[in-house]
């Protein structure tokens, strides 16, 4: 239903089906079906299991199904985040190391198709940041490979619990929120609406059939604020035990995990060893989830945090078009009009490998071409 809503937000099938088939995965077919639901219009997006049998995919073997894709290093961290954090859950529900887990929900072909797909869908359309309402619950019990088990199902109930998620009650008497989505919501979304123009509004339906609109509506826009002052906590440790490889494998997790920045300053520590302090920026509804990143992918025994305010324009996507297709350029604006521009990254660094050309020229043509 997510992934439907971002079809009806303007991603188009033929690009999401290019995405997924960046990944060795095959067994399966996608159908974006239009519906009218109690009279609003939206996406039920069908996702086919063609294959009689599918693999049985442990975390292992989706943690290498990603990294030998052709997906971006974005959109490969932040699905493995996803699922990882799924598989933690499983574990935890079933009592067994997180490694020896076999994911039939996890390495099942819709789980990976939805969340991949919604990730790279969210990369497409510019997304930068997820919000999300409280979560609604269903009752009564459904019917898992694990036998009769209680609405919401175990693992929901964890990613829940992890995140802190907040929750509303749901008259349906069937499962709402199913672990794939939890996990998602967990990983990428902050709970809260904040001021914003909305530019699209999009509908995905479900399956299920009730006596109102079994859809996710998702809105498509931009924050309001220009120059906008905020809070944010600013997490750091010090470090004088750790290799670059554990840095930089650390501060890639921390991006995932949805980290606003993450740097490192070299310092002299005591004993006379040369360190390095790790800090990160982070939103305080995410704090706590970095900080556990910090902890379990660092050596350090405990972090700071405190809270800091900082000024920030208004941040702004748009797309030009140059001789080798389209690449999206970041805009700044400052009291109602733009005084800089920002070509991406990954789209000028995939046309300058794509041409062999120098990645400075793909740089200098997106910005004789911005209006």
């Amino acid at each position: 239903m997510l992934l439907g809503a971002l079809i009806d937000l303007g991603l188009p099938l033929e690009v999401l089906q290019a995405e997924l088939g960046k990944m060795d995965l095959s067994g399966y077919e996608l159908e974006a079906e239009r519906q009218m639901r109690a009279g609003i219009s939206g996406t039920r997006l069908h996702v086919r299991d063609l294959a009689r049998a599918q693999p049985a995919r442990h975390l292992p073997h989706i943690r290498r199904l990603l990294e030998e894709s052709r997906l971006s290093p974005t959109v490969q961290a932040k699905s493995l985040a996803v699922l990882e954090r799924l598989a933690r859950a499983e574990a935890r529900v079933h009592g067994v190391p997180v490694e020896e887990v076999h994911f039939h929900e996890i390495g099942a072909v819709d789980t990976l198709v939805d969340v991949v797909g919604f990730i790279a869908g969210l990369e497409h359309l510019g997304v930068e940041r997820v919000y999300a309402s409280p979560v609604p619950l269903g009752s009564g019990f459904v019917q898992t490979e694990h036998g009769l088990l209680p609405v919401p199902a175990p693992a929901t109930a964890a990613l829940l619990a992890e995140s802190g998620a907040p929750v509303r009650p749901h008259p349906a008497q069937t499962e709402i929120l199913t672990p794939t989505a939890a996990a998602l919501l967990a990983e990428l979304a902050a709970f809260g609406l904040p001021p914003m123009r909305v530019r699209a509004v999009g509908y995905g339906f479900g399956e299920k059939e009730f006596p109102w609109p079994n859809a996710v509506r998702a809105w498509l826009g931009e924050t309001e604020e220009t120059a906008a002052r905020e809070t944010v906590c600013l997490i750091e440790c010090n470090l004088d035990d750790v290799t670059g490889e554990v840095l930089g494998y650390a501060m890639e997790r921390l991006f995932a995990a949805g980290a606003l920045d993450v740097w490192f300053t070299p310092v002299q520590m005591k004993k006379n060893r040369p360190g390095v302090v790790l800090s990160v920026l982070a939103r305080p509804e995410g704090a706590d989830a970095l900080a556990a990143v910090i902890l379990r992918e660092t050596p350090t025994l405990g972090v700071r945090m405190r809270p800091v305010e900082r000024v920030v324009a208004d941040r702004r996507e748009a797309r030009v078009e140059t001789e080798w297709g389209t690449v999206r350029v970041k805009e700044k604006w400052l009291d109602g009009r733009r005084v800089a521009v920002s070509p991406e990254y990954e789209d000028c660094a995939r046309i300058a490998r794509e041409q062999s050309i120098p990645l400075q020229d793909v740089y200098a043509a997106v910005l004789r071409s911005v209006g």
